[in-house]
């Protein structure tokens, strides 16, 4: 907050609102843009001005919006608005909550969530550089149909704030639009409460009738402009949900180009908020980076790779392959068509290939699970390998087991290992076996029925197809 850091006495963040034009069984204030509920972008430009107070006005869905406020604000106190009876009323309940404030009240909504900390700052810094009484944040909007419009007088002073439903045709002509977002000094605020009426074309107690209350007793109005009129966008619909989360994604991908991240087509990758990025990283069509993912430098993701909360190191290569709570080392290669779940995690230079699935495993330095396997609560040591086809049986249809794959050791495709098992250093399995034993160093695990030919099984039991007459016109081969 520059030179002035003083804390406000309070934050409101008015989140009562039913959202009935999201049509969802979920409140509109958990919808997510850029991976976070709509309410945890609120809350934390909030918290950006280090109020004494952070309340939140709930109603709507209040035990779920309630609940949600304990994992992302625990430190949030809430106040009930039972009975939606406009802004001034919300205002008037956190008050209610609150008790007397000495010092500044903010005032902003839960379904703004392009509205920075930084920006609350400046408003907050403005107010008291200019000694004001009241401050709204404004913007100019060419579009303003259903935001309150600001209107001043011949001196360019605010006068008061009208909303859409009971302005005058002139007053519609105004570009000049009402956030909704405040300062307010906090014993202004109560005795403005106190004194508004419902007498609108809504029947509510409006928030925006302070403002001229407070003019009226000579006190100073002020406005603080802001450029960016996305920070004053409400969301009301999954129309508006879906144009904020694209517009959120596309400053945090230009923030990371800006960075030294290559992105090819921006349009189609999805970055979470807390997503962190290394220069020289590559981000390839298509790709989806969640949660707390982080990623190192030289690492390529990519193309249709969906990845939550995970460690992706150095220089590694992950193609068409989905992960969540997984790390994967650096140079480690993984895909396509793999599956990360979590638990997993790779050393340097580890493989995971095509059509594998890994649980809960470790994978060794330069070990290489290539095909078609299931590797789940499996410790595999460096240098093993494991071929394609290969499942680790670790459910015993009551509890899991881990199995073990020493040093260097190869298993041949399309084994069965059956946990708990374990394979030392330098040994083999013969393709084609279910282990059930541990395996010595150096030892060969041989667990299949021994093969049998039958002389003539086709010409007898097959006669007349083309796999008889093929078989009849073949030269013999050797027997072994």
């Amino acid at each position: 907050m520059g030179a002035d850091s003083t804390p406000v006495a309070a934050v409101v963040v008015l989140a009562a609102g039913s959202g009935t034009r999201m049509r969802s069984k979920t409140s509109k204030l958990l919808h997510t843009v850029g991976g976070h509920s709509m309410l945890s972008w609120a809350v934390g430009a909030a918290d950006a001005v280090n109020p004494h107070h952070l309340c939140v006005v709930v109603g709507h869905a209040r035990e779920e919006v309630t609940a949600h406020l304990g994992e992302v604000a625990p430190h949030a106190t809430t106040a009930l608005q039972a009975e939606q009876n406009g802004t001034g009323h919300a205002v008037q309940c956190a008050l209610t909550e609150l008790g007397e404030l000495d010092g500044e009240v903010v005032v902003t909504y839960g379904d703004v969530p392009l509205l920075s900390g930084e920006t609350l700052q400046s408003l907050i810094l403005g107010h008291r550089e200019a000694g004001n009484a009241v401050t709204v944040l404004t913007a100019q909007n060419p579009n303003p149909t259903g935001y309150g419009r600001i209107v001043r007088d011949a001196a360019g002073e605010v006068e008061r704030i009208v909303e859409q439903k009971d302005a005058s045709d002139d007053e519609l002509a105004i570009t000049e639009i009402n956030s909704g977002i405040y300062v307010f000094d906090g014993r202004v605020l109560a005795d403005g409460l106190a004194r508004i009426t419902s007498d609108n074309a809504q029947a509510e107690l409006y928030l925006t009738d302070v403002l001229g209350i407070a003019r009226g007793d000579g006190r100073r109005v002020g406005t603080h402009v802001v450029d960016d009129l996305w920070q004053t966008e409400g969301v009301n619909d999954r129309v508006q949900l879906a144009r904020m989360d694209a517009e959120i994604n596309r400053r945090i991908c230009e923030r990371w180009m800006r960075s030294g991240v290559t992105i090819v087509s921006p349009e189609s990758v999805r970055i979470d908020r807390d997503v962190d990025l290394a220069q020289d990283v590559t981000l390839l069509p298509g790709t989806h980076l969640q949660g707390a993912t982080t990623v190192a430098s030289g690492a390529t993701i990519g193309p249709e790779t969906t990845l939550t909360d995970v460690e992706v190191g150095a220089g590694a290569t992950i193609t068409r392959a989905v992960g969540s709570l997984a790390v994967v080392g650096e140079g480690a290669t993984v895909g396509p068509f793999a599956y990360l779940r979590p638990g997993t995690r790779m050393a340097a230079g580890a493989k995971i290939g095509t059509f594998v699935e890994s649980k809960n495993s470790v994978i060794g330095e330069g070990a290489k699970v290539p095909h078609l396997t299931y590797a789940g609560d499996a410790d595999i040591e460096a240098g093993a390998n494991i071929g394609a086809g290969t499942i680790f049986a670790n459910y015993d249809g009551v509890a899991k087991h881990r199995t073990h794959v020493g040093r260097d050791t190869f298993v041949g495709s399309n084994s069965v290992l059956v946990a708990p098992v374990d394979l030392a250093d330098g040994s083999y399995v013969a393709a084609g076996s279910a282990v059930t034993e541990n395996l010595g160093p150096g030892d060969l695990a041989v667990a299949r029925g021994r093969q049998r030919n039958i002389p003539g099984w086709v010409a007898k039991q097959r006669p007349g197809t083309p796999t008889a007459a093929s078989a009849e016109a073949a030269e013999p081969i050797g027997k072994e």
